[in-house]
């Protein structure tokens, strides 16, 4: 795991932090569904032309269905995928399918999770309960293993799976990387643990006092975080507790079909807006 132990000066714009991201990259995403997600970092990737980047992500939603829209993403590891009650289905992720332009490996929330603890830990694969029974196994190709203390049923194990990025939308950033959430951390702790480098895009950075105080309140250590960005409203059209809510307008906007409306929604974002002003 690379991390950003020697350098000092990790704080950059989100288009420089994206432009870390190479084609062909594998990028597990924070948050989930319309929540936390570093939503302007994947904007950003749209607007660099990135390719064939590879997705993995529990739960997403906007971000992995914006990605295929653009034709960013062509390969997938994801669970439940959706644009949570109000919207439904992720439909551009949905038509990427299949047409074939999106390859996937679907799994279950914990089997993703297990893929990514034995990435972290170390270890060629992690057990997984509560897969009996599904076609999962099958599609995937996975493996079971006797209890080597017989004492129950053999186990599925699932491969370790290990992003070259991690991107992590936080609340409070401070000027040495050390990140902080409020709420909810979703499944990013095992991302950060498991990916080779992590990424991340701040609201707003406070002095290392505030961490200091509250220690146990960090989530990523700043050893681990190569660089990060501030943005302000960084998560929208998507909610970031306990600043913001989910902006529905917005995101019935981002649905409605064309270029025209993908591009008017790509110059509403709060990071287009914040570039322009400087």
């Amino acid at each position: 795991m690379s991390s950003g132990f020697n350098n000092p000066d990790k704080h950059m714009s989100v288009q420089d932090l994206a432009a870390l991201i190479p084609d062909g990259a594998s990028v597990a995403l924070g948050g989930s569904f319309l929540h936390r997600g570093p939503f302007s970092f994947v904007r950003e990737l749209v607007r660099q032309g990135k390719k064939d980047l590879e997705i993995i992500k529990q739960s997403p939603g906007y971000d992995i269905d914006l990605l295929c829209r653009a034709g960013v993403a062509t390969r997938a590891r994801t669970g439940i995928v959706a644009l949570e009650g109000n919207f439904g289905l992720a439909p551009h992720y949905r038509k990427a399918i299949e047409t074939g332009r999106l390859k996937l490996e679907e799994h279950a929330c914990a089997t993703l999770t297990a893929g990514l603890r034995a990435a972290a830990y170390g270890i060629p694969f992690q057990p997984c309960a509560g897969i009996h029974g599904s076609e999962l196994t099958e599609i995937n190709g996975w493996q079971k293993l006797d209890d080597p203390y017989g004492k129950g049923d053999p186990v599925w194990v699932i491969p370790a799976i290990q992003p070259d990025f991690a991107v992590i939308q936080a609340n409070e950033v401070d000027s040495r990387g050390n990140v902080r959430v409020l709420g909810t951390s979703h499944w990013d702790r095992i991302m950060s643990r498991a990916a080779k480098r992590v990424l991340v895009v701040a609201e707003r950075v406070v002095d290392t006092e505030v961490f200091e105080a509250q220690p146990e309140v960090t989530l990523v250590p700043y050893f681990l975080v190569q660089a990060y960005a501030v943005v302000p409203n960084g998560a929208w059209p998507g909610s970031c507790w306990p600043h913001y809510e989910i902006d529905y307008p917005a995101i019935e906007q981002y649905l409605e079909p064309g270029e025209q409306a993908l591009q008017a929604h790509l110059d509403a974002a709060p990071e287009a807006k914040q570039e322009q002003t400087v």
